[in-house]
């Protein structure tokens, strides 16, 4: 196949995909406007996965993607000259050049990569209730939780500290105090209530919902020392970008978990990042494998608002890569996000892969040339349909390609191969370590056992936790906290306005105050009073 004088390499502003009739190249400058890699088991998918990390980590972009069969770890190792790579390079009119790239390891259950962990308080009540499979009212109970931990100083680090929470808001009908005794919970207890009916029995099926998540090994992912992302944002000394493994065969056996963890980092990425506009190339490049997870049995809102995040964040200098079998499998409105398309084979034995076929045609730009649907059952192992953004950020005509072999070894890499890389990792010892910080579950035990401030934080202890001290001077200079009474609509309004400033003044307070204490403690502080990105969109 000639190369027609060109040289078949990555550059500055292009990563060198495939060739066919035409050469396949991705532009650093749109990689940010997001991808979709598809096909039928088998067909290359990882390998294609593996060319695209492969080319942005030269380009000093740092890649992070979830490793679900294991195959993807040989980017950290030498690439071998075997018989049949060297016959796709030649016939492309390459020369095959081994190289390895700096890889760091993750694994939520902290097996087979450093622990990847996130505060309860940092995923919030919207992200747990999908995580929880929860409905409605025992969704809208969660929120309540959260909202009475952030006025009381409950800071939600791990599972113990929520199930404590949960058991305090819970009404407990067992038995009426006497005259001389008081229950040390009564005033988280009616300021749940004061938001809505919390009944015990919801409260038990959420409790019960959380054993399930604790049974899959859910309990594992929250804690401390939670994830810094910039930990995902690095270079190495040769200034490429850092390609960050996550090792998700386990994780796979829960696919809610795995789901609902990879939207928690996208959404943490959103609010993290600043504006970054249009970049020569991308900050970072996220690959979401068996993406059709994070859609199954979505409710609507939720649908809405990933293809709201996804649009959004490329703003940030994130390029998302979906890849999954089936183009079908991703909803329409975030498919239309997806600028740069890579797709394998399909077969079609049955209607619904003929669906998918069809689909898949119809997502190309048509090429004169290329009959797309009888071109997408024909392709063999390696082939692909390209279609990549250009020029002013239009898509190209489809192309069928082959793509490049990978420079680094293709397959999983020895446990002794993945230990050494782990002990020169730059977070080695940086989360390898869980740390239990007094927290909700210790603030609720000493307040029954007596040694605690009231809930109300009046005595300025532990109790009322510094979010109590800061809502409650918020309150008063806004005068936010007057006690209820009959108002008029116009007193209503007014109140709603008021407390719309106080929140955005804490937001910028809690900011601050994150900052100086610093560590996990001060981020969940902030998270707390400002939730988050994705929480804040979805109650727009």
């Amino acid at each position: 196949m000639a190369t027609s004088g060109i040289k078949l390499a990555d550059t500055d502003e292009k990563i060198f995909i495939g060739k066919g009739e035409e050469t396949a190249w991705l532009t650093l400058a749109l990689a940010n406007r997001h991808g979709l890699v598809t096909g039928a088991t088998g067909t290359g998918k990882t390998v294609t996965l593996q060319v695209m990390a492969e080319g942005f980590a030269r380009a000093g972009v740092p890649v992070f993607a979830a490793d679900i069969k294991g195959d993807l770890s040989g980017i950290s190792e030498v690439g071998e000259a075997k018989d049949f790579i060297l016959k796709r390079a030649k016939e492309m009119g390459l020369t095959f050049q081994p190289d390895q790239f700096s890889t760091v390891f993750w694994d939520v259950f902290g097996e087979q990569g450093h622990p990847v962990r996130a505060t309860v308080t940092e995923m919030g009540p919207l992200l747990l209730s999908r995580m929880l499979d929860l409905n409605d009212v025992q969704e809208g109970v969660l929120n309540v939780a959260f909202r009475v931990a952030d006025e009381n100083g409950l800071t939600l680090i791990d599972m113990k500290d929520l199930r404590a929470l949960l058991d305090a808001i819970a009404p407990d009908g067992s038995k009426k105090p006497a005259d001389d005794e008081e229950d040390p919970l009564a005033p988280i207890r009616k300021a749940a209530q004061s938001y809505g009916n919390v009944s015990k029995a919801t409260v038990g099926t959420i409790q019960r919902q959380l054993l399930v998540l604790e049974n899959q090994g859910g309990a594992k992912f929250f804690g401390e020392p939670a994830l810094t992302l910039k930990d995902f944002m690095r270079t190495d000394r040769d200034g490429r970008g850092m390609v960050n493994i996550l090792v998700a065969d386990k994780l796979m056996q829960s696919p809610r978990l795995y789901a609902t963890f990879l939207l928690w980092m996208l959404s943490e990425l959103f609010e993290e990042l600043p504006e970054a506009g249009d970049l020569p190339k991308p900050k970072l490049v996220f690959f979401f494998d068996e993406a059709h997870l994070l859609f199954t049995d979505a409710p609507k809102a939720l649908m809405d608002k990933i293809e709201q995040v996804v649009r959004l964040i490329r703003s940030k200098g994130v390029g998302v890569y979906f890849v999954t079998q089936n183009p079908i499998d991703v909803p329409d409105k975030v498919l239309a996000q997806l600028g740069n398309r890579v797709q394998h084979a399909l077969r079609a034995f049955t209607p619904r892969d003929q669906k998918a076929v069809a689909a898949a045609a119809q997502t190309f730009r048509p090429n004169p040339k290329l009959d797309t649907a009888r071109v997408i059952m024909e392709l063999g192992k390696g082939e692909a349909l390209v279609s990549f953004l250009e020029g002013g950020g239009t898509p190209s005509m489809v192309e069928r390609v082959m793509v490049r072999p990978p420079s680094a070894r293709i397959g999983p890499i020895t446990p002794e191969e993945r230990k050494a890389i782990m002990d020169a990792s730059p977070v080695k010892g940086k989360y390898d370590t869980a740390v239990d910080a007094e927290s909700a579950y210790e603030i609720i035990q000493k307040r029954l056992a007596g040694t605690a401030a009231p809930a109300d934080g009046s005595a300025g202890g532990e109790g009322g936790g510094i979010l109590g001290q800061i809502g409650s001077i918020a309150s008063t200079i806004f005068g936010t906290n007057v006690k209820r009474g009959r108002m008029s609509t116009g007193q209503v309004i007014a109140r709603s306005v008021t407390r719309s400033v106080t929140d955005k003044v804490i937001g910028g307070v809690a900011a601050d105050l994150g900052k100086s204490l610093g560590g996990s403690v001060g981020g969940s502080i902030g998270r707390a009073l400002v939730r988050g990105a994705l929480g804040g969109l979805l109650r727009r």
